[in-house]
């Protein structure tokens, strides 16, 4: 993002006249040449009067009644926004004028010697950035300002505030990063992309203020380095072997308490350096390292609560509740954060200023930090990184479901676009169903904030795309407030979405979905069926299952009992669909317990992301190919070849793949006749050339070892063999790990360390080296489980060790499995304790 970018490109003030009512007073630093009038009923709400300060949002180049005309004089090509990898499609052609946000701030003072016994004023920029929220500030101040000073220049003084922010030092963030960066709650996540910046700096107590601590994860070949959680045990190893009187002695010298890495690593005999003795891995080490936060008790007593901040700042919301100097065995607890062991087999000094910094105060890397100059007044700015273009403001889908969940039903007629689940449908998977086919929705607000009214449009928005990361075509027809003075202008946009705060709109029946804030009622229109009539699609049953052939063989059969039940249910696909209430009774318990809005927001991203895959896979079903997903097809032997990996949606047996296609074609059918479903089909083929993973199907590799049964051997050393030879790069990595199922992480791939086969176990190995040699990757594998990552370094050792022992003999023999792919073998001695397990 470039440092000169125009972040604000107009200011705008309106006041309400008692004679004239409405009126736009000041245009900086140009007209924008579109009706005035508009502007200003959309700068002062319905009510404004009764609220002392409310925000709206509405949008500029958005229809020909608000697009800006002539063209902005101060719109230069290093001005626009940098867009993402796949963006650069319809909405954002030369031919379309990019589409502006309008921040609007609305205030009413008092005052009883006017005639009206108050002054409303309304106060807004025009943004090309989504992350509007972060201009708040600015208004607040700039309102008082003119409301002190009332003369346009306060408003050239917040005009060229705005745009002094300098955000050049911002990282910009791929697809995949962004996906990466949401799906984890460290704050330190992706902070060597910002450790070189000032305003970005990890500030740390005593001698090092002033200096800049860096991340300085290693990026070479990961058998170049150690374990720091494996340097626990040995330390814990050495330390019950000395004696009581060294044991008192160490209490009563706290400098005895400090360990030097590096002097250990050269008192260590370079066999125990390079892979732990046996003894290293004995019931009691795993014990103390599992249990007892990775030696924590080396430290100095009056150190434990320093590292427990430490933890609690920058680690995960899991790590902070076992940081407590309890025992924990939870996957991301303190053990793999605490005593300066953020790498995964690199020792750190502990005098170090890495080490140092780990005990200070550290910034959420999820936002870029800045601070802006006001007149007097210096404002703390934090920009998110994650942002999408279809995400707009600071919106909530939690606030979102729980008003639109008080009620079960929706009330009027069912329709098969909307109610995929008859008429037990809920009201946000119809919200989802009218957003993504296309039908007319408004939320009513009655006597309610316009800000409030704002906040439920944009969140609808990020609902129908997947929180931005999945489809777009929602904002462009989203009016956050809508009134009746541009209602011409709205409602000739097909498939609106607006919010209104005028009861009128509700007799007007100008809607085929109508939302009330205030009661949480979800209404159909009772017109739908005769203005979206349901479309004619082929039996699922019958034709459009037999076309590909592909759906009983991509079916997991675990046993004979399962091909019974399979046999039995293929035919019942009247049977409602219950993926979606599954869906919903889990966001509602997920709600219930606390959980926070990042999680709420990445389900909803996994739900429109299969929901994309399935109707994908209805496309090539019904067509014989698909435009926007990979081709449906099973894991395949080929004789004398290497196998073939499956691709597409997966499902653990046929009749649920029936189930849902029957359940799902109507909506898919009305979703391929949207904007939505046209930019999804271009933006597909620039995504797939510009990824990193090239060749397969990663998610379908996923979902394999997430939830087949019984999985051939030969499948899977294919997709461990395949991962681990096209996952080597940072962009293969951070495409690798947005892949992964939410929560999950690398659970999945780590259950093939327990493997019964080497080769499988081996591949693992190295796909795990490969990524602990980015520092993004060693934090995932951090969060691996105890056993996991206790087992990832046994094997990573012992393959170590074998490997240098093989290139010290005159002709090292290769290991070769019956697949023909070669590795360095584990050694048995160091394996077969922890092959007890099926995979």
């Amino acid at each position: 993002m470039a440092g000169n970018t125009n972040h604000c490109s107009f200011v705008l003030l309106a006041e309400f006249h008692i004679l004239e009512g409405a009126q736009l007073k000041y245009q900086f630093p140009q007209p924008l040449g579109i009706d005035e009038s508009v502007l200003a009923m959309s700068m002062l709400p319905d009510g404004a009067e009764t609220q002392l300060d409310d925000w709206t949002i509405f949008f500029l180049n958005q229809t020909p009644f608000n697009t800006i005309s002539p063209v902005l004089a101060l719109d230069t090509p290093e001005v626009r926004t940098v867009r993402l990898p796949g963006d650069e499609s319809a909405s954002y052609s030369t031919h379309k004028p990019e589409q502006l946000c309008v921040l609007n701030l609305v205030r009413t003072k008092h005052d009883e010697s006017l005639d009206r016994g108050a002054q409303v004023l309304a106060l807004a920029i025009c943004t090309r950035h989504p992350f509007i929220q972060i201009f708040k500030p600015f208004l607040l101040l700039a309102l008082d300002d003119y409301f002190s000073d009332p003369s346009q220049d306060c408003l050239e003084r917040l005009f060229d505030a705005v745009n002094s922010m300098d955000l050049s030092a911002a990282p910009v963030l791929s697809r995949n990063e962004k996906l990466v960066m949401r799906s984890s709650d460290r704050k330190d996540i992706f902070s060597e992309k910002l450790n070189s910046f000032p305003s970005q700096q990890f500030l740390s107590p005593g001698p090092n203020i002033g200096r800049k601590p860096v991340f300085q994860h290693k990026t070479s070949n990961s058998n170049d380095s150690y374990s720091s959680f494996e340097e626990g045990l040995l330390l814990k190893g050495k330390d019950r072997t000395f004696d009581d009187d060294n044991k008192t002695n160490r209490r009563e010298d706290p400098r005895a308490n400090k360990v030097d890495s590096e002097s250990l690593a050269a008192a260590t005999p370079p066999q125990n350096r390079h892979s732990p003795s046996d003894s290293s891995f004995s019931l009691g080490g795993s014990a103390v390292w599992v249990g007892d936060e990775s030696g924590l008790d080396i430290l100095p007593k009056d150190k434990l609560a320093d590292a427990g901040s430490v933890i609690s700042t920058v680690g995960s919301s899991t790590a902070v509740a076992s940081s407590r100097n309890r025992r924990s065995t939870d996957a991301s607890s303190s053990s793999s954060h605490t005593h300066g062991r953020d790498h995964l087999l690199r020792p750190i000094n502990p005098h170090s200023q890495e080490s140092n910094m780990r005990h200070g105060l550290v910034k959420d890397t999820h936002f870029y930090h800045t601070t802006v100059a006001y007149k007097d007044h210096h404002l703390p700015i934090k920009m998110p990184l994650s942002t999408f273009p279809e995400e707009v403001g600071d919106y909530s889908l939690i606030t979102l479901i729980r008003v639109f969940s008080a009620l079960p039903q929706v009330s009027g007629p069912a329709h098969p676009h909307l109610h995929t689940n008859g008429p037990q449908t809920h009201p946000i998977i119809v919200l989802f169903n009218a957003l993504v086919t296309g039908k007319r929705i408004i939320f009513l607000g009655h006597r309610r904030p316009a800000g409030e009214v704002s906040s439920f449009v944009l969140s609808a928005c990020a609902l129908g795309s997947g929180c931005g990361a999945i489809l777009r075509g929602f904002i462009e027809r989203a009016f956050p407030y809508a009134n009746l003075r541009n209602r011409d202008e709205w409602e000739s946009v097909p498939a609106y979405i607006a919010g209104v705060t005028n009861p009128i709109f509700e007799p007007l029946r100008q809607w085929d979905l109508f939302l009330d804030i205030s009661t949480g009622h979800v209404t159909v229109s009772k017109d739908i069926h005769a203005t979206y009539p349901p479309s004619v699609t082929v039996g699922l049953s019958g034709t459009l299952v037999n076309r590909s052939g592909a759906l009983k063989a991509e079916a997991s059969i675990g046993s004979e009992d399962d091909v019974g039940r399979v046999g039995r249910d293929k035919t019942d696909t009247s049977k409602d669909n219950n993926t979606d209430k599954v869906f919903m009774e889990d966001i509602r318990a997920a709600i219930e317990d606390h959980f926070g809005e990042s999680l709420v927001r990445l389900r909803f991203t996994e739900y429109v992301s299969r929901f994309v895959r399935l109707a994908s896979r209805y496309e090539e079903e019904m067509t014989g190919s698909t435009t926007f997903g990979f081709p449906s097809s099973p894991f395949t032997e080929i004789p004398g070849k290497s196998p073939r990996l499956g691709s597409g949606i997966a499902f653990s047996d046929e009749s649920t793949c029936l189930r849902e296609l029957s359940a799902n074609s109507q909506r898919i059918e009305a979703w391929r006749k949207t904007n939505s479903y046209r930019y999804l089909t271009t933006d597909y083929p620039k995504l797939q050339a510009n990824s990193a993973i090239q060749g397969f199907d990663v998610v379908h590799q996923i979902f394999r070892l997430r939830y087949t049964k019984n999985m051939l051997d030969s499948e899977a050393f294919a997709i461990m063999r395949n991962l681990s030879e096209g996952v080597k790069t940072y962009d293969q990595v951070v495409e690798l790990l947005a892949s992964l199922p939410h929560g999950g992480g690398l659970l999945y791939l780590g259950f093939c360390l327990f493997h019964q086969k080497e080769s499988i176990r081996e591949c693992t190995v190295h796909l795990f080296n490969q990524l602990r040699a980015y520092p993004v990757g060693i934090l995932f594998l951090q969060n691996l489980n105890h056993f996991q990552r206790y087992s990832y370094v046994r094997q990573a050792h012992a393959l170590e060790k074998r490997t240098i022992g093989e290139s010290t003999q005159p002709n090292p023999q290769s290991h070769v499995e019956p697949q023909g792919y070669s590795y360095g073998s584990i050694g048995r001695s160091h394996s077969n304790s922890i092959i007890n397990g099926t995979f």
